[in-house]
């Protein structure tokens, strides 16, 4: 008892000593400044987007046209010009680039992320992991005319003769590539903290390595690999510069095709859509941005609607990806 009230004793003095009050000073007036801005970014979207919608504008004093969150939400057109704030253009074009990056992005991410995991030799991964990192670390702005510029191109030549100089899939390609090193460097984290065991019980029952790999790590680390999944199409949701120059500026609602007839017909989207430019959430808040409107007009506060949809759009995906890493998560002790 007497050697554990020393140690107490010792504690406490060093926890109390001038040096770690000053660290932990510093380090709560960083937490606080991070938080405090947060919760400002929030203040900010929830004040001015509760101003465009007209039930509570006239609360706040706020004349002028406003926009019904009905209108907003279940609006089909997009246009500055003729005041039409509909937001369901917007986000089939976002949808689509997600559809189309996540088509690209999570196969290709898992199968880097198992090679680096299961075959890949220490000094291989030592240096392939972090060269594949620095995909991560290309300005967005160079995506976007890499698309232009070589992908739509190649496209044009080989595939799509017809298809627009600005289009979704060239944009979906490079939003996919970009979010490839996120999807493949935390699925390869997941799939290295399998214990070995795991491996050496299926190699003792004559597994090979592509059965081990495939059989026992990645389902030991589907937690991980999810959660990959949803934080990759949760940047791809927020991508702003590379689609703006690669798709363009026009949003279209997507267009649906039928299969058989009668009661057995099931819709699909026109594959069309990808070949034509359109316009997703964040490109249309960087055009209302750089266009000529007003500080207080309702074009103006639009930008607050759909940043405040945006929002609460990555925050599920978010708040889905923390429970399903908690909830399916593998414990090993």
């Amino acid at each position: 008892m007497g050697a554990d009230n020393l140690d107490d004793s010792l504690t406490t003095q060093t926890e109390n000593s001038p040096r770690e009050l000053l660290a932990r000073s510093f380090f709560f007036v960083c937490a606080f400044v991070s938080i405090l801005t947060t919760v400002g970014i929030v203040f900010v979207l929830v004040t001015e987007a509760t101003t465009f919608f007209s039930e509570t504008a006239g609360l706040r004093g706020v004349t002028g046209p406003t926009v019904s969150i009905v209108d907003f939400l279940t609006g089909t057109e997009f246009s500055i010009a003729s005041e039409q704030f509909g937001v369901l253009p917007l986000l089939s074009g976002t949808l689509a680039i997600v559809v189309g990056a996540a088509v690209i992005a999570l196969p290709l991410g898992v199968a880097t992320a198992i090679y680096l995991s299961e075959y890949a030799d220490p000094q291989t991964r030592k240096y392939l992991k972090p060269a594949l990192e620095i995909l991560a670390g290309v300005p967005t702005v160079i995506y976007g005319y890499f698309a232009v510029e070589y992908i739509t191109p190649l496209l044009e030549r080989y595939l799509f003769p017809d298809i627009g100089f600005f289009n979704a899939l060239s944009a979906s390609i490079v939003v996919g590539i970009m979010i490839i090193p996120m999807v493949s460097s935390i699925s390869e984290d997941a799939m290295s903290a399998v214990p070995d065991d795991l491996r050496e019980a299926g190699y003792g029952m004559g597994a090979t390595k592509f059965d081990v790999s495939t059989g026992i790590v990645v389902p030991a680390a589907i937690s991980g690999i999810f959660s990959s999944f949803i934080l990759a199409i949760s940047r791809a949701i927020g991508e702003t510069m590379a689609v703006t120059i690669a798709a363009g500026a026009s949003p279209k609602l997507v267009e649906f095709g039928t299969v058989g007839a009668g009661p057995v017909s099931v819709p699909y989207p026109d594959p069309a859509y990808f070949l034509e430019p359109i316009q997703t959430m964040t490109s249309a808040m960087v055009q209302l941005l750089f266009s000529d409107i007003t500080g207080g007009g309702v074009a103006y506060r639009s930008l607050f609607g759909i940043g405040i949809t945006l929002f609460v759009i990555t925050l599920i995906m978010n708040v889905l990806s923390d429970w399903v890493a908690s909830r399916y998560q593998e414990d090993y002790d």
